[in-house]
């Protein structure tokens, strides 16, 4: 009787251990192939840069390949379908910028959820659009341009990379707080835009700091303020359009999604890779280096930012009646 019950307990107790064994050899056997990251814009862009770093940190780590898909079009919306509709099994990853929390607002007709389609993954950073000016602008400070905006209503060329970007919803908010009225110009990329301003065809660009940092240093743009609520500290000495327009913020967030029913043990390893990228000083000096701050989260934390980005930003387009063509 006691050699049955010592037996009975004995397989009771490796069952109970069965599936936990199961869970952790799933985890270390992931990944046994390349890990894809789709972007939601070209090749050279700050989304592109940003998944570039953490890619080639992740590869490393997790001694895979990691391979970045650059799937422009359609407000990023190209790439989010891509992996709504992908396997969920940690081999296709989204990097999801601001562009993806404006999109909810902006299209009528998506063919997914962002928010019960995606499951957050990994934080990545948190940026600044700048607010740049040709050169040859003759307001140098963002009082000035107020000023000059004010006494010149629709005057000013406000440039934009598409209707509903990021940017031109961060343009729109400052047109709407500051009282003034510039001309929208919208553009299909970032690098269009860029080439009218610094040959004066447009004014004015809320551009992605990340973008515009080497611009900004070799003096080919003027930059008036940053959209976050602090400083950068690429460029200390630039304000923040807070500072002249009260309440007024906007910062980038971006990070990593996968499809939903991705396993959690697979996004928890995801997960830890990608902060130990995040916490380590040099990947923090060259995302710092882009104008960045690096934003290590739980996925719980990253979906909960996604939720109330979504919902702020909404308000913003909503407000200015924004809607993409």
């Amino acid at each position: 009787m006691m050699l049955a019950r010592r037996r009975f307990l004995n397989l009771a107790a490796g069952a109970a251990v069965l599936p936990a064994a199961s869970r952790l050899a799933r985890a270390q056997a992931f990944p046994a192939r390349p890990v894809h990251i789709m972007v939601g814009f070209g090749a050279g862009t700050g989304l592109d840069l940003y998944a570039r770093l953490i890619g080639q940190w992740l590869s490393e780590r997790l001694g895979q390949p990691v391979v970045i898909e650059n799937r422009p079009g359609a407000g990023t919306n190209l790439a989010t379908e891509a992996v709504v509709n992908a396997p969920p099994d940690g081999y296709t990853l989204l990097m999801a910028s601001t562009a993806a929390f404006t999109n909810a607002a902006l299209y009528d007709n998506l063919r997914f959820n962002f928010i019960r389609d995606i499951a957050p993954v990994a934080s990545l950073s948190r940026g600044a659009f700048v607010m740049v000016v040709n050169p040859t602008f003759q307001g140098s400070t963002i009082p000035e341009f107020i000023t000059y905006a004010k006494a010149n209503p629709g005057k000013i060329n406000m440039a934009s990379g598409g209707i509903g970007t990021a940017n031109h919803v961060a343009g729109e908010m400052f047109k709407a707080m500051a009282g003034v009225d510039m001309v929208h110009v919208p553009y299909r990329t970032d690098g269009a835009a860029i080439t009218d301003l610094i040959g004066g065809r447009v004014q004015v660009y809320f551009v992605a700091l990340a973008g515009a940092v080497e611009l900004i240093r070799t003096g080919k743009v003027r930059a008036l303020g940053v959209t976050t609520a602090q400083r950068s500290a690429a460029f200390p000495d630039v304000p923040t359009v807070g500072e002249f327009v009260p309440g007024y913020e906007a910062s980038l967030r971006n990070g990593l999604g996968a499809p939903r029913g991705t396993p959690a043990d697979i996004i928890t390893t995801l997960n830890a890779a990608v902060n130990a990228g995040l916490n380590d000083p040099a990947i923090k000096a060259k995302f710092a280096d882009l104008g960045s701050e690096t934003v290590p989260l739980s996925p719980a934390e990253w979906g909960r930012i996604i939720v109330e980005e979504t919902e702020r930003w909404g308000k913003v387009i909503r407000g200015a009646n924004i809607k993409a063509q």
